[in-house]
């Protein structure tokens, strides 16, 4: 095994303290013979979400060498709050030590640059390798392999229980609840998220009526007591009477008859969707990533596909799902549906002619309607990926914190869930104002309407929450904000941008279907760069500043597909494997740039492996 480069960890360190430790505070000494997999995430961040969810197994196969530490390091000034990652932790079955570090102390130490980012520590203190975005689970298999086998023979690996410590369990009747939808016969459906279930509760929004599912995670079809989901969320009925569901985790839409309390699978596979996977065909055989709401609009499904940045259709008649809006780009871009960016699109709401969207990382809410014979995607509210706050007034300047739910009323206007500021808002279109309903709600992700009334899932607080739609408005202090993350001093002229990334032990590069790597760049504002925007398939690019501009972002999304290396195996000949299992590994960064004299000439951005 070739030698690796001698990083010492630095010491973790957040002012918000330590979550999932029995209130005791860690240190690399104290975890020091254990192998530390540190996870930078942030709780806004879809994919930061999957990557939780690509660690589980590792953690349980490896519990007894392994200590994994969430490290929380928020976008949002919500994601700041202690509760509110006291409450994310909780909701997301984090079951391993969470350090809260608020102000990106030990993300600057570690020189993160991206959410969600894994760094490894071995058993001995240094850091061994990085890797920014998805798909790294086999990779960190092979390399704690590695490293058990190696620290073992050294005597410098020390086996035994790890850190973590549960926290008691609250009883409620709900338990993070994202969505809710209202029965035709006055009753109400929501998912019970964090419990995995499905949850009819009486006229009253309090009494509960039956339960769907079993409260474990799966994906099994069958009657309620039996069927299982995986932290569901956008629910919608369908004109046969049905409930489509969004079953997030498991990648799926499940289908829930209210009359017969079955469930059953309409698409999806349970795996996760990567570039390159087919996005049309029987519903059935494709994979989605993370549907994280669902409306019927123009005689079709549309589900919010949050996981890739996009919009997708099912077709219950042909039985077929199609992508229908947004590029997997990140971002906010809008024009013919095909060619619109998005950003973890997360709340749906249809009207006649139009369907609204809560595109939650760019605080915005858009919309889709008909163009000619096809679809566009406008913008009602919303700038970017890294403005946000609570302002109201003219939509050109009005500002959300990450909403995740929108709901038609009857005027016309747009009722929006701003969860990060615990508000809800409205946008008229007649009129484009912004303005605040109601204040004082905890992580609202959703409402509906039911006789007159707005009744909004507050999900932090675990419960539905009737208001009366107000005549006048509220009146809130306004408040504007940018991401705490700090600008990357650059110098003008020419910067060179270098996606690292180094194949796992005992793989390659996956040429076998052409080129195996894909660079995408782009800025706001566009005329950052002169020159190297674009797509292209080598990971290292010269990117050219425009003279004048002196500060903005660069989006960057790279992909890596590597493969098993069977002319490395032992005992192994060339092409003896036709088939080699594959991995893909991809990651999006939003770089935020100052433009500088003396600043850096070589941007370096690690996908995996380390920067040498």
């Amino acid at each position: 095994m070739a030698p690796r480069a001698r990083v010492r960890a630095p010491e973790l360190i957040g002012r918000g303290g330590w979550l999932n430790t029995g209130d005791n505070d860690l240190t690399l000494t104290d975890l020091r013979g254990r192998i530390v997999i540190l996870d930078f995430w942030t709780f806004c961040c879809v994919n930061c979400l999957h990557v939780l969810d690509e660690l589980r197994e590792l953690e349980e196969k490896h519990r007894d060498t392994v200590v994994i530490v969430g490290v929380h390091s928020p976008k949002f000034v919500h994601e700041a709050e202690h509760q509110a990652v006291v409450d994310a932790v909780e909701r997301y079955e984090v079951h391993h030590p969470v350090l809260d570090d608020p102000e990106l102390a030990t993300w600057k130490q570690y020189a993160v640059r991206a959410w969600p980012t894994l760094v490894v520590i071995d058993p001995e203190g240094y850091v061994v390798a990085q890797h920014a975005g998805e798909g790294h689970a086999h990779a960190l298999e092979t390399l704690v392999g590695q490293l058990e086998a190696e620290h073992a023979a050294k005597g410098t690996l020390r086996r035994g229980d790890g850190p973590y410590v549960p926290p008691e369990p609250v009883p409620t009747e709900l338990r993070f609840p994202g969505k809710a939808l209202l029965l035709p016969g006055g009753t109400f459906l929501v998912s019970d998220t964090t419990r995995h279930q499905l949850v009819e509760l009486a006229a009253d929004g309090e009494s509960v009526v039956r339960r769907i599912g079993a409260g474990e995670r799966g994906l099994t079809d069958g009657t309620s007591e039996r069927a299982r989901f995986s932290e569901p969320q956008g629910l919608a009925l369908l004109p046969d009477g049905t409930v489509a569901v969004a079953d997030t985790v498991n990648h799926a839409l499940r289908r829930f008859d209210p009359a017969t309390g079955e469930v059953s699978t309409l698409a999806g596979t349970g795996r996760q969707w990567w570039q390159g996977s087919p996005t049309e065909g029987p519903a059935r055989e494709v994979d989605l990533s993370s549907p994280w709401d669902v409306a019927w609009f123009a005689g079709r499904l549309w589900i919010a596909m949050a996981g890739v940045h996009q919009l997708w259709t099912y077709d219950p008649e042909a039985g077929t799902v199609r992508a229908a809006a947004g590029t997997t780009n990140e971002g906010l871009v809008d024009g013919p549906a095909e060619e619109a960016w998005f950003a973890q699109p997360s709340g749906l709401a249809a009207t006649e002619d139009r369907l609204w969207i809560a595109d939650s990382e760019t605080s915005a809410v858009r919309y889709v309607e008909r163009d000619g014979d096809g679809f566009a995607i406008r913008t009602a509210v919303g700038t970017g990926l890294f403005d946000f706050g609570h302002r109201d007034g003219a939509a050109e300047q009005a500002l959300l914190q990450h909403p995740l739910g929108v709901t038609a009323l009857p005027d016309g206007s747009v009722a929006i869930s701003d969860t990060y500021n615990h508000a809800l808002r409205r946008f008229d279109p007649a009129t484009g104002e912004v303005s605040t309903l109601a204040t004082d709600l905890r992580e609202p992700s959703g409402a509906v309407l039911a006789d007159g009334d707005i009744v909004v899932v507050e999900s932090a607080r675990h419960r539905l929450t009737r208001l009366r739609l107000p005549e006048e408005a509220v009146r809130v202090d306004a408040v504007a904000h940018r991401t705490q993350r700090v600008a990357t001093d650059i110098a003008p002229g020419t910067l060179r941008l270098d996606v690292v990334f180094q194949a796992p032990e005992g793989q390659k590069l996956d040429t076998r279907y052409g080129p195996s790597t894909r660079l995408l760049v782009s800025s706001t504002p566009p005329e950052l760069l002169a020159e190297g925007d674009g797509a292209g398939t080598d990971l290292s690019r010269e990117l050219v500043l425009t003279d004048g501009v002196t500060e903005g972002v660069l989006h960057v999304s790279a992909m890596a597909a590597s493969c098993d290396d069977t002319d490395s195996n032992s005992g192994s000949a060339a092409g003896t494997n036709e088939y080699p299992a594959c991995h893909v590994h991809q990651q999006d960064w939003g770089v935020p740039v100052r433009i500088t004299e003396g600043g850096a000439r070589r941007l370096p951005l690690v996908l995996a492996g380390m920067d040498g």
